[in-house]
């Protein structure tokens, strides 16, 4: 007579679920994270009273693999020095720009009344007409925003916006989804 040790019935069969779900966890966390969770650094004035330095808000980098920036979306894109700015959609694809006595005017329409008017007009001093894949981007506070006004940031492509901005986080007194 031999003695031998008999295994639980299905222990191998759990152990691989439970790994597998884990898995499946560790993946879903990352595709959440990376989708939804990436952090942007506020640095500038630009986007105030919205945001100010120091804060941090959440980018989704998915939502324009399935839809286009709309106008008053808050996205991220990148410069052509590879810096990351975030500002607001103005004008959209097709569109033409135009800021005349402080207001801005899109295909000869007032967009809406600014509670201030915008001091500098920069490029857009004349009527900007943006290709199929550009946007015009302006930041919140006017007088103090390096934006698609300015040469050096222009009209922003499509392919040079990475996300946009739904949630702030930092400071957390200011927690809350951004419009």
């Amino acid at each position: 007579m031999g003695f031998y040790i008999q295994e639980e019935p299905g222990l191998l069969r759990r152990i691989v679920s439970w790994v597998t779900d884990i898995i499946v966890v560790i993946a879903f966390a990352c595709f959440t994270v990376y989708g939804f969770g990436t952090q942007i650094p506020i640095s500038g004035s630009s986007m105030q009273p919205l945001f100010s330095t120091g804060d941090v808000v959440l980018m989704n980098r998915l939502i324009y693999d399935f839809s286009s920036p709309g106008r008053g979306d808050v996205v991220v894109f990148q410069r052509g020095d590879e810096k990351l700015n975030v500002k607001r959609v103005v004008g959209l694809p097709g569109e033409t720009v135009q800021i005349k006595e402080g207001r801005i005017y899109i295909d000869g329409e007032i967009l809406k009344e600014e509670e201030a008017p915008v001091a500098s007009p920069g490029l857009a001093e004349y009527p900007v007409l943006l290709g199929e894949d550009e946007y015009f981007l302006l930041g919140d506070n006017r007088d103090s925003s390096e934006d698609s006004r300015f040469a050096n940031i222009g009209n922003v492509k499509d392919s040079q916006i990475i996300g946009k901005v739904w949630l702030k986080i930092i400071p957390l007194l200011d927690l809350g989804l951004v419009e």
